[in-house]
């Protein structure tokens, strides 16, 4: 859709129309003081061979490497028609749909995607989704500090095991809102967050609980028991769900005896491609009881005066659109592109079809861990089962190890040495089901011809 500026002649035409000799006049409530002369640290403006030979330098900077690195972003298969549908200009240009009338199959869309989200997840309602899955888990907290009328205390249970960058987004955005979040820590041998160590930070009142399935290392966590245990405390349960793993585990709607309170997660695994890290975006839903605390805006079906089907906006509890002291949230707009490309992708795809891309993950990642553990040097850091992540423990500098791979054409793997500095010499390893049997065998012939060189043998005083 080309771009087409107002020419001098244009602007001088609207400006006599409203009575004022130039733009600048638009803005003279502005002191002088407030105002600027330029941007000095904005460069000049690119023409477009410039900038396209910019996009292409930076783009050549991401290696083209085989990648079986995970931790939160993962190369899936997106079958060519859902981008070449998401780009045609119908869909491309598509936003914020404040004019129902006008607005009829963004609006289509978005109550598809919230229709598969709820399928998904076995939740009541989901909205039309959030930034990423980071802040889709701190808006989840937030939810949850107004929703749990019988607590008072703004305190919230998360394991360490949940991911770092989740943890960190979610202190950011609740923690000058005097809510308390409370690591809980995972079990060495297991890499799971038991229930007894949910029980020994509990004290006497908390808000809510957060659990992570997979966790951050790949590996089950025992929903079912952390669920009816907070439930029975009248503290609401927060699930943070991988949600391609939803089409072969218990969804959380089905956690426990009643089911979790909000889910929340990442939506890129389900048609959003690694791009460099973005745009991705989260998905949020909860039950029907927390519905008026759901951010964003939530599309309903309904009928015409001649019964003919339409969609419209049925709840918008954002600053926007109400007086801000009862807004839930700030958040503006969902990420319409990328939940598009979803939404067509689960389509494609179907029930059958995610659970065989989530078996196929599994499987890969079961072969590729069982033959990297019988290098020498190289182990299960945990006992847990897991899906298709798990952390391995190496006889040697994960950073080393690491660049040796990609010097080979191989993302071995995500480095746990800054998150889980306790974990020593570790890395987190995936593989989807876009990672062939060769691809596998030549990841593993290549670590363990690294290992060999740079393990130190038993006899051997010198540096490595």
């Amino acid at each position: 859709m080309p771009f087409v500026p107002h020419t001098e002649d244009e602007i001088k035409q609207m400006l006599q129309a409203i009575g004022v000799s130039s733009i600048d006049d638009l803005f003279d409530e502005i002191p002088a003081h407030l105002r600027i002369d330029g941007l000095p640290a904005v460069p000049e403006g690119m023409t477009e061979m410039e900038v396209t030979r910019l996009m292409q330098k930076r783009a050549a900077k991401d290696a083209n490497a085989v990648c079986f690195i995970g931790a939160g972003a993962y190369e899936h298969h997106i079958p060519a028609a859902v981008w070449q549908i998401t780009t045609r200009g119908e869909y491309y240009t598509a936003y914020t749909p404040y004019q129902a009338e006008a607005s009829q199959g963004t609006l289509q869309l978005i109550y598809e995607f919230q229709s598969m989200m709820t399928a998904l997840t076995a939740m009541d309602v989901s909205n039309a989704s959030m930034y990423d899955g980071a802040s889709a888990l701190a808006e989840a907290v937030l939810m949850a500090v107004r929703g749990n009328r019988k607590s008072k205390s703004r305190k919230i249970l998360i394991p360490t095991s949940v991911h770092p960058t989740y943890r960190k987004t979610t202190h950011a955005i609740v923690a000058g809102q005097n809510i308390e979040l409370v690591e809980v820590g995972y079990d060495a041998g297991s890499g799971t967050t038991p229930l007894k160590a949910f029980e020994a930070c509990a004290g006497d009142d908390v808000t809510a609980v957060v659990i992570q399935q997979p966790n951050f290392f790949g590996n089950l966590e025992d929903v079912d028991a952390i669920t009816d245990w907070a439930h029975a405390k009248d503290i609401l349960v927060i699930a943070v769900a991988n949600p391609l793993v939803l089409a072969v585990l218990q969804p959380p709607g089905e956690w426990g005896e009643t089911g979790v309170d909000i889910a929340c997660g990442d939506g890129q695994p389900l048609g959003a491609p690694l791009s460099s890290g973005g745009p991705y975006y989260g998905y949020l839903c909860g039950t029907q009881a927390l519905v008026r605390q759901l951010p964003g805006r939530i599309v309903g079906r309904t009928v015409d005066l001649d019964g003919r089907p339409g969609f419209t906006l049925t709840l918008q509890a954002r600053e926007q659109h109400i007086r801000r002291s009862k807004a839930t949230s700030n958040i503006c707009t969902n990420q319409g592109l990328v939940v598009t490309a979803s939404t067509i992708h689960m389509a494609i795809l179907g029930p059958e079809g995610l659970e065989k891309t989530a078996a196929a993950c599994h499987a890969n990642t079961v072969a590729l861990v069982s033959q990297l553990c019988e290098i020498k040097g190289v182990q299960r850091a945990h006992s847990a089962a897991y899906f298709h992540e798990a952390v391995l423990q190496l006889d040697a500098p994960a950073s080393e190890v690491l660049d040796a791979l990609l010097a080979r054409g191989i993302l071995g793997g995500f480095n746990l040495a800054d998150d889980y500095p306790e974990l020593g010499n570790a890395i987190l390893v995936c593989a989807t089901e876009m990672r062939s049997a060769d691809e596998i065998k030549d990841y593993v012939t290549a670590l363990d011809d690294i290992m060999s060189s740079v393990t130190k043998p038993a006899n051997y005083a010198g540096a490595v």
